[in-house]
C-alpha cells in the first residue's frame, strides 16, 4: 500500500481531508485567493487614475464589472455542482469553499467597479440585490457553522418518529388518566390531544413562541397538586412530560427552519440578482 513520508496511507490522509471544514479547505487555499485577489482590487483602485473619477464607465470599471459579473454566474452554478458529486481538486467541498471565499472577495470587486457611484437605477439595484445575496450566504454559513451541533444534542439520539411515537405514548396515558375528572378538565385535555402540535406558523417556528398551544392553556389551569393519588396530580405530571416531548419536538422544527429559512431567501434573491445584472449588462451596451 502506498503512504506518505508522514506514514500513513493515502486512504487515510484521504478519510482525514473528509472531516476538514470546507472553510478549511486546503489550508484555506480560497480564502488566500480571495485576499489576493481582494487586495489587487484595492491597490489597483488606489493607483489607477481614471477621468473624471472612478465609475462602472471606465476602462477599469469595465474590467472590474466583467471579472464580478463572471464570478456572479460561476457562484451561481453552486447547486448545479452539487448534482455532480466528485472527488479531486474540484470536489464539492473545493466548490464551496471557493463560492463562500471568492463571494465575499465579490464584495469589494464589485464596489470597486461602482466607483462607489451609487444611484436610484438598474445598476445598483443589481449590487444591492448582490450584497443582500452574500449577507444571506453568510447567515447560512453561520448557522451551519453552529445549529447542526445543536440539532444532535436536541436530539438525544432520538430519531424523529421515535419523538412522534413518545408524544402518542404520552397522549394515550393522558386520555386514559383524563377520565375520571370533571367535564370542565376533561375539556381541556381532549382540547390539548385534539391540537395539531405542528398546525403552526412559520414565525411560531422560527421565534418558538407557541402563544395558542392548548397544552400550555390545559397545564396552567391544573397547576400542581399536593397529592400523588390524585387523578389531577396524574394528569398534571403528563401535561408536564408532554409539554416537555412539545418542547423537544418544536426546538427540533425551530432548528431546521433556522437551516433551511436562508435558502427561501437566498435562492430566489440570486436568481432577481441574475435578472438585473442581465439588465445592467444590457443597459451599458445599449446606451455605451
Amino acid at each position: 500500500m502506498a503512504t506518505t513520508n508522514e506514514g500513513f496511507s493515502a486512504g487515510e490522509k484521504r478519510r482525514d481531508a473528509d472531516h476538514v471544514s470546507f472553510l478549511k479547505h486546503r489550508r484555506f487555499r480560497w480564502l488566500k485567493v480571495a485576499l489576493v485577489l481582494s487586495l489587487v482590487a484595492l491597490a489597483s483602485y488606489l493607483l489607477v487614475d481614471v477621468e473624471p473619477r472612478h465609475n462602472g464607465g471606465t476602462w477599469y470599471g469595465y474590467t472590474l464589472g466583467t471579472i464580478g459579473a463572471g464570478l456572479i454566474v460561476w457562484l451561481s452554478l453552486l447547486g448545479v455542482r452539487k448534482r455532480n458529486m466528485t472527488e479531486g481538486r474540484w470536489s464539492l467541498k473545493a466548490w464551496t469553499s471557493a463560492h463562500v471565499y471568492l463571494g465575499l472577495a465579490l464584495t469589494v470587486i464589485a464596489t470597486f467597479h461602482t466607483g462607489f457611484q451609487l444611484g436610484w437605477n438598474v445598476h445598483t439595484l443589481a449590487w444591492a440585490l448582490m450584497m443582500i445575496v452574500i449577507i444571506s450566504g453568510i447567515y447560512g454559513i453561520t448557522v451551519y457553522a453552529t445549529l447542526p451541533a445543536r440539532v444532535s444534542e436536541n436530539r438525544r439520539e432520538m430519531t424523529k418518529r421515535e419523538m412522534l411515537d413518545a408524544l402518542d405514548a404520552i397522549d394515550r396515558q393522558l386520555q386514559s388518566a383524563a377520565q375520571p375528572l370533571g367535564r370542565e378538565q376533561s375539556d381541556l385535555i381532549i382540547a390539548a390531544l385534539e391540537q395539531d402540535p405542528f398546525d403552526f406558523g412559520i414565525v411560531a417556528r422560527l421565534t418558538g413562541n407557541y402563544r395558542g398551544c392548548r397544552t400550555i392553556r390545559a397545564l396552567d389551569a391544573f397547576g400542581v397538586s399536593a397529592s400523588v393519588d390524585d387523578a389531577e396530580d396524574k394528569v398534571g405530571k403528563l401535561l408536564r412530560r408532554r409539554k416537555a416531548q412539545l418542547d423537544q419536538i418544536r426546538r427540533q422544527m425551530k432548528l431546521r427552519a433556522l437551516l433551511d429559512i436562508w435558502l427561501y431567501v437566498h435562492v430566489p434573491l440570486t436568481i432577481a440578482l441574475i435578472a438585473a445584472l442581465t439588465a445592467h449588462i444590457v443597459s451599458v451596451f445599449y446606451y455605451w
